[in-house]
């Protein structure tokens, strides 16, 4: 009877929002929203687990069936890690995709002209970058598991896990809530479980502070960790609450820039509590074990999207380590890494003269300087013998929350509140992990020097154009793209919404900088 509840569960989930003229539209067709299914723990569980899977698809391969190259989606690596970052192409491929992304050029992104910009934009199905409905759908099946779930009177199911599969699913609702406003900006929000009617465009503002006070209601009915190993860091854990609540007060400073003291202060108290109160849950591993980290479901992770080579699952070649390793099994090979980044900004990232151990461990030190081919990565290598790691199908997890982040975005917000003792006690501890002197400075040069840490700290865990664009130092950027201040007010840092947005929805706008 398992087997066949959550048979009908993944087929309710991958063709009940298909065919959809509304980018909204839900009708509640399935007897599985119905009495019929929400019955055992077991149900409430399958449904929740569904719907991880359904973020998963969002952001990565939607089809597992395809082999890689046909159904790939680089979202984090090129939204988040080469979007206006110093980046050179290794030219001798023909991927003029990341000369494109690096400089914002989103135009000749989506209207591919030469034969190269088509083929790319296939294998990457760059129009995924417009459209939220993939979103949308984890937002709406996670309404569905709040509302059923709540109302769940069955004897298998305690009071306890009745919270805890609701927190879980209001993390995820607002976590992709999160994704889409760094994506989009104003997108239209609900909470009811079967929207149909249209919606406008919500005020990003006030989609993050509705998020807050969602993840706040529910936040302690999650666990800190999960006793299952299986599930750390892939089910959201209280750290991975208390980090998001970071994140969406964070943007909402951006969003509110004339009143960011109250943002800054709320954040500062989730990263407080995420600090003191972990009880040993979190820690950040020695860099010795940096394999451990990226494999995924350590005490480090905080959130992440695991992929499983033993169900066939492959992130494909949409990932940061498949454009900047360096095969082992070809190491004289000068068409690998695909880009490199410019010796400026490794420069201002690790001056060759201070110590720091993550040259050591994440680089090819001798060669981490370099403009050309003999630059590599070796953060994200799982094993240096994990052959399989060519192949694109090895167990590893797609970063999105660790422990390090969350200490440096916390030491971000206390300095910004004026907490400066405090805040380099915090940036002290990530520093202090990979042997680096400390920080000492404070005010206004505090604040640069945490923000370069986050750089440091994150490259290729999909979190640089964010943290440009969040903080504005886009603006004054010296190593990358710097957009005018008109362009960037404009919506320059957004991204377009598909025109399909506006089908049966006469309230809908897009983004007009795009357009």
């Amino acid at each position: 009877m398992k087997t066949i509840k959550i048979i009908l569960l993944l087929i309710f989930i991958s063709g009940f929002f298909t065919g959809c003229k509304k980018f909204l539209a839900l009708d509640p067709l399935s007897n599985l929203s119905g009495n019929n299914f929400w019955r055992s723990k077991e149900d409430a569980d399958a449904f929740t687990n569904g719907n991880y899977e359904l973020l998963r698809k969002a952001v990565t391969r939607e089809d597992l069936t395809l082999p890689a190259g046909n159904d790939e989606f680089p979202f984090f690596i090129l939204g988040g890690d080469f979007r206006g970052a110093p980046i050179i192409r290794n030219t001798a491929w023909d991927r003029v995709y990341l000369d494109h992304i690096r400089q914002n050029d989103l135009r000749r992104f989506f209207a591919a002209q030469t034969s190269s910009d088509i083929y790319w934009r296939n294998i990457w199905n760059m129009e995924r970058f417009s459209e939220w409905d993939r979103f949308y759908k984890v937002v709406s099946s996670a309404n569905i598991a709040v509302e059923n779930i709540s109302k769940m009177t069955d004897a298998s199911i305690s009071e306890a896990d009745k919270k805890r599969f609701i927190a879980e699913n209001v993390f995820l609702r607002c976590f992709t809530y999160l994704l889409m406003v760094r994506q989009w900006g104003d997108v239209p929000y609900y909470t009811n479980a079967f929207q149909s009617d249209a919606l406008a465009r919500t005020p990003a503002l006030e989609v993050l502070q509705n998020c807050v006070k969602d993840m706040d209601a529910v936040r302690n009915d999650l666990p800190w960790t999960y006793d299952n190993p299986v599930f750390v860091a892939v089910r959201a854990m209280k750290g991975s609450a208390l980090d998001l609540l970071m994140h969406l007060n964070m943007w909402s400073a951006f969003f509110d820039k004339d009143n960011p003291q109250k943002y800054y202060e709320a954040a500062a108290k989730y990263g407080d509590e995420l600090f003191t109160g972990n009880a040993g849950a979190y820690s950040l591993l020695p860099l010795t074990r940096t394999s451990e980290i990226f494999k995924g479901r350590s005490r480090e992770g905080l959130f992440e999207i695991p992929q499983n080579k033993n169900y066939n699952e492959s992130f494909g070649w949409s990932t940061y380590y498949d454009h900047v390793h360096k095969p082992y099994d070809n190491l004289a090979s000068t068409v690998y890494p695909y880009i490199w980044y410019t010796k400026a900004y490794m420069e201002k990232l690790y001056p060759p003269s201070i110590a720091d151990a993550r040259k050591t461990y994440w680089y090819n030190e001798p060669t981490m300087y370099n403009e050309n081919s003999s630059f590599y990565v070796l953060k994200f290598l799982i094993s240096r013998s994990e052959t399989d790691q060519n192949t694109k199908l090895f167990d590893a997890s797609q970063t999105v929350f660790r422990y390090s982040e969350a200490l440096l975005m916390y030491a971000e917000a206390l300095a910004e509140i004026g907490n400066d003792e405090k805040a380099k006690e915090v940036l002290n501890v990530v520093r202090a992990r990979a042997g680096a002197s400390d920080i000492t400075t404070g005010g206004e040069a505090l604040k640069t020097d945490i923000f370069w840490e986050r750089q440091r700290e994150l490259m290729g865990e999909g979190h640089y154009w964010y943290d440009m664009v969040r903080t504005r130092r886009i603006l004054t950027n010296e190593f990358g793209l710097k957009p005018s201040v008109e362009d960037f007010n404009s919506g320059a840092w957004t991204w377009p919404i598909s025109r399909n947005a506006k089908i049966n929805n006469p309230k809908m706008t897009l983004n007009t900088f795009w357009e």
